[in-house]
């Protein structure tokens, strides 16, 4: 493990400057990501397949299954970062802006009227 920090802007940084080495932003349009971003999560997808619910919850008892697990999961992520500095996505507030309308669409069953408003 590096010493690296794990803050969502310094990864933000981290991984725009190992494309911009590379000469990547070419082809770092959101079409590309996005498709890119499909193809990870399909991989991720792939490990669980043909599992059983129980398997699939014992996963990470497995040490290769764990590491294919994690190794999908950073680049799930790591594309979905760099599709959201693309098109000047902030992920955190996407999320927490999503989370809330889930929270009015959705209210806890049986809460008194008053507890299913948002306030604000």
């Amino acid at each position: 493990m590096t010493d690296h920090p794990r803050d969502l802007p310094a990864l933000r940084r981290r991984l725009a400057e190992f494309a911009a080495a590379r000469d990547w932003q070419p082809y770092h349009t959101p079409k590309n990501l996005a498709a890119a971003l499909s193809v990870e999560a399909s991989e991720l997808l792939e490990i669980f397949q043909w599992l059983t619910p129980e398997q699939s919850a014992r996963v990470m008892t497995d040490p290769d299954t764990a590491h294919r697990v994690r190794d999908e999961v950073a680049d799930v992520l790591a594309y979905l970062l760099q599709f959201c500095e693309v098109l000047g996505v902030d992920p955190l507030a996407a999320l927490e802006a999503k989370i809330e309308r889930n929270e009015s669409r959705f209210p806890v069953p049986g809460a008194p009227p008053e507890a299913r408003e948002p306030e604000g």
